[in-house]
């Protein structure tokens, strides 16, 4: 079967603009972007109701993608000093809704913080998890190594994950990494609605990289256990952005020309 969508709006680094009240800011630091190419027809069974996978030359992606997340906070206050700085790993997939609106799906995001695990799927859904967490930083001659390490908190068999990413000099962004990095909000369903949360930030500052180490159980935990077991299609690295939410939209609201 071949799943048939919308027709996507343009890729585009440059964000559209957000509407008002701006609700959250947060620093995304010291990311790593692995990707593996899939068949639309795996993951359309995880896209919420009025979503389908987005493709570019025929295949979607399936991402692993661990960061900092670095003085979160309310609008335009002070960072969250009990939960603004954290550890999350996030497992992702690219979505188009009915409008042709791009963005992401989460299937789960794991941080070290159990405040934001709470209050994130209470207010907005998203499918976050308590996890023990680790990153860990060193040079190592002209590439920086980085070291990222989860396990979930959870009774009985905890699915685990270490990530070692070497990272070299700024590299200019091809299609495929824009199609990937430039997505303006994420698909979420909530409370019986399928909702849009749009951001906006500058294009991704990105950099050469390599995965030397992979040893995986969160795609397992997840549905795709089978990717852990092969090198990632697309590696990427990036030093971070700054980011803003705005006000969360349903999914058929049309999207700003």
């Amino acid at each position: 079967m071949t799943i048939t969508g919308p027709v996507p709006e343009p890729v585009s680094t440059v964000a559209p603009r957000l509407r008002r009240p701006r609700l959250m800011r947060q620093d995304w630091r010291d990311i790593a972007f692995l990707h593996w190419a899939v068949d639309p027809d795996a993951v359309a069974g995880f896209m919420p109701p009025g979503v389908y996978p987005d493709t570019l030359d025929g295949s979607t992606y399936v991402g692993l993608v661990p960061f900092r997340m670095v003085d979160a906070g309310f609008a335009r206050g002070p960072a969250i000093p009990w939960a603004g700085t954290f550890l999350e790993t996030n497992v992702r997939l690219y979505s188009v809704d009915g409008t042709g609106r791009r963005g992401i799906v989460f299937l789960s995001l794991d941080t070290d913080r159990a405040v934001v695990v709470a209050g994130a799927r209470t207010v907005s859904g998203l499918p976050y998890r308590w996890a023990r967490m680790h990153y860990r930083r060193r040079r190592t001659g002209a590439t920086i190594e980085h070291t990222y390490t989860a396990a979930l908190r959870r009774p009985g068999r905890r699915p685990r994950s270490r990530i070692v990413v070497r990272s070299g000099g700024p590299v200019a962004a091809a299609p495929l990494d824009e199609f990937l990095t430039a997505r303006w909000g994420l698909h979420v369903a909530h409370l019986g609605r399928t909702w849009y949360i749009p951001n906006a930030h500058p294009a991704w500052p990105l950099r050469a990289a390599r995965v030397t180490e992979l040893d995986d159980d969160l795609l397992a935990s997840v549905g795709f256990g089978d990717l852990a077991g092969r090198p990632p299609d697309l590696v990427a690295f990036s030093d971070g952005v700054r980011t803003e939410f705005g006000p969360p939209v349903l999914a058929t609201t049309p999207r700003d020309r």
